[in-house]
């Protein structure tokens, strides 16, 4: 890893926010790419969760250097696929990825933390994985995902072994519910799972 021109405060600081709660440090982006991540959840596997057709409008909360991105656009390719993120430097590197692909069919959204700039009922699905613990306006999170999907679109939180931040199922049926959401199906464990709400 190469923190270049930085004090050492500042190093010491990235440094624990990777290893403690928290919003994940772009400079370790590349520890988000590491293959053994399949063994908690695949990208084919988040695919049939989502219940992915080609031509869905879909968001992705959070996509860090672009893991899943890839494969989910893939699939959509006639639809659009939106990267969410509160880092533009996290888009910047997923951007990059993507383009050595040739796919044409994401566009990258900056956040700012509480809105979305987008028309009511514009998503068939959004999905975030390991990052809804890192939000910090939970509330005005739920808020904008449930005006932003589409009535029967399907809201996704997937939580992983081993994330400082990770939430329980209860934690979040019990924030999404309270914004309309309504419970659709959940895949895996308490360890290692995908919630699944609809509109």
């Amino acid at each position: 890893m190469n923190l270049p021109m930085m004090t050492k405060e500042k190093k010491t600081d990235i440094i624990k926010r990777f290893a403690t709660k928290g919003l994940f440090p772009h400079q370790f982006a590349f520890t988000l790419l590491i293959p053994v991540r399949n063994i908690f959840l695949s990208p084919k596997q988040l695919i049939e969760r989502l219940e992915l057709k080609n031509d869905l409008q879909v968001m992705e909360v959070g996509p860090g250097p672009g893991y899943f991105s890839l494969k989910i656009a893939k699939k959509l390719f006639r639809g659009k696929l939106v990267l969410a993120d509160i880092q533009q430097e996290m888009l910047d590197y997923a951007k990059r990825r993507i383009e050595k692909k040739g796919l044409s069919n994401i566009d990258y959204y900056l956040c700012d933390g509480k809105f979305f700039r987008f028309e009511d009922n514009t998503f068939d699905r959004i999905f975030m994985v390991t990052v809804l613990g890192e939000v910090e306006n939970k509330e005005d999170y739920m808020k904008e995902l449930y005006r932003i999907l589409k009535k029967g679109g399907i809201l996704s939180i997937s939580e992983l072994a081993g994330d400082p931040d990770k939430m329980t199922i209860n934690e979040i049926k019990y924030l999404t519910e309270k914004h309309g959401f309504q419970l659709y199906n959940i895949f895996g464990k308490e360890k290692n799972f995908t919630i699944n709400l609809k509109k």
